[in-house]
């Protein structure tokens, strides 16, 4: 069995609490801005970065992951063969970074990206199936290599040839890991709040991410760059941006009973939702996070493809999106059909009408740490169409129940949050993550300027 090449494994194996102390800046390794595209996979839903690893430069498709604290790619197969990787000796200053890694001192099978002495291992996590231990490796070997990304031009958003970034930190993978991940999916990319993400590794720490609904046309990530981010028609989405500080859950998924881990996630404080302008009531404890076991709060996710709510918020939710949808303003009658999952609200296609901004249904506002500040979701992002043999064409609310608060991330014992903004919702959205700041930069729906996240403009050479 594959475990059998760890003879001696020293340090305890909780590679996760690097999130416990991120202390900014760090010695980064890329000073420049960076641009890549975002592609959202037509079957899984998923997103998926284009970067490029490795001497020569390899193309690697990753799922983009916010919550995730490291990039991981597999190194079984075919695809991994750098001639420049470097294993990070356990006793390197480097490893510090980790955390605390788990060490191999001795490996037994014969050396490679996998497999060498006297270096520290990482536990990479999937965020779609997760990783079954009792069969695979739960540890993998962190590696030092090139990461390669197009480079920003002068602070513009002209795009310019790959530029290599140096010394960048990552976790080796297995073949079993990429289970549930889309098809030419290699590993995972790192966004999270950690010291070995890929934006940490990026001067300034902060980047910008604007996902594309279409399945076809490519949204866009920007790294190191405060802006201008342009789109055609001229349209600099910089300048569109209200603020909203980012804040730390100090119990994370990984935390154990007797020790406390920050969360790598994202978290924005929401004080209340609102429908057609009515406050919807909630119970106001969900909404905060609970500092002694990390449940509550709001947090927001490239993996989950709709927004989540904890279950007494859904049915709230939707008890008013229902009623205001009744109202003589939208005429709208919930269909009496079997409920198309996972979704619990939908209306016959024909009923409703289309703008600009999407079907036209009640607004639902996510009023965030000052009622000033409002996260506005329209039609384009509150409805998903479903068309399915048979003659159904409906739109359904494009949330689902997340389960009460103990198992919305399937956990009994450590903390989850109340709201997952998932990925539907963030389509089409401007999202700035300043970790220098701690500030989350958000646009609301980018379709009121005239522009998608699709029209921000790539080199005709493929990327």
């Amino acid at each position: 069995m594959a475990m059998a090449k760890l003879v001696l494994v020293l340090a305890f194996f909780f590679v996760q609490s690097l999130t416990t102390s991120l202390t900014l800046p760090l010695q980064a390794t890329a000073t420049k801005s960076f641009v890549s595209p975002i592609q959202k996979h037509r079957s899984t839903l998923q997103y998926i970065i284009t970067a490029y690893l490795q001497t020569p430069p390899k193309q690697a498709k990753l799922l983009v992951d916010l919550a995730a604290s490291f990039t991981w790619v597999n190194c079984d197969d075919k695809y991994f063969h750098s001639t420049t990787y470097k294993h990070i000796p356990c006793d390197y200053p480097l490893a510090d970074l980790l955390g605390q890694p788990a060490c191999l001192v001795n490996c037994v099978d014969p050396p490679g990206p996998n497999c060498a002495n006297n270096s520290c291992l990482l536990s990479p996590v999937n965020p779609i199936k997760p990783i079954d231990f009792t069969r695979s490796d739960p540890i993998a070997a962190a590696l030092i290599d090139y990461l390669a990304l197009p480079e920003l031009i002068n602070g513009s958003s002209q795009v310019g040839p790959l530029e290599k970034i140096r010394n960048f930190i990552f976790s080796c993978g297995h073949t079993s890991y990429l289970k549930g991940l889309a098809r030419g999916v290699v590993g995972l990319a790192g966004f999270g709040r950690s010291n070995i993400s890929i934006p940490v590794q990026i001067t300034p720490h902060l980047f910008a991410i604007c996902l594309s609904g279409s399945k076809s046309q490519p949204g866009v990530a920007f790294f190191g760059s405060k802006g201008p981010y342009n789109f055609s028609p001229g349209i600099d989405l910089s300048s569109s941006l209200t603020y909203t500080p980012l804040i730390v859950n100090p119990v994370g998924k990984d935390s154990g009973v007797d020790s406390k881990i920050a969360s790598p996630e994202y978290y924005i404080e929401l004080t209340s939702v609102r429908v057609y302008n009515t406050v919807v009531p909630l119970n106001q404890s969900l909404l905060a996070i609970n500092s002694e076991n990390g449940f509550g709060g709001t947090t927001i996710s490239t993996v989950a493809p709709y927004t989540k709510l904890e279950s007494s918020i859904y049915k709230a939710v939707t008890r008013a999106f229902l009623k205001a949808a009744a109202s003589s303003t939208y005429n709208l009658t919930k269909t009496t059909t079997k409920p198309i999952k996972p979704f619990g609200v939908c209306y016959t296609a024909s009923d409703i009408k289309i703008t600009k901004m999407g079907p036209v249904v009640p607004t639902i506002d996510l009023v965030l740490h000052n009622k000033d500040v409002v996260w506005k979701i329209f039609g384009s992002n509150s409805m998903v169409r479903i068309v399915k043999k048979g003659g159904v064409d409906v739109w359904c609310l494009a949330f689902v129940d997340g389960g009460v608060s103990t198992t919305i991330r399937g956990s009994n014992w450590i903390g989850s949050p109340s709201i997952v903004i998932g990925g539907h919702q963030l389509e089409d959205n401007m999202l700035q993550f300043d970790l220098e700041s701690m500030k989350l930069g958000f646009s609301s729906s980018i379709l009121s300027k005239g522009t998608t996240c699709s029209n921000f403009k790539f080199s005709t050479k493929k990327i």
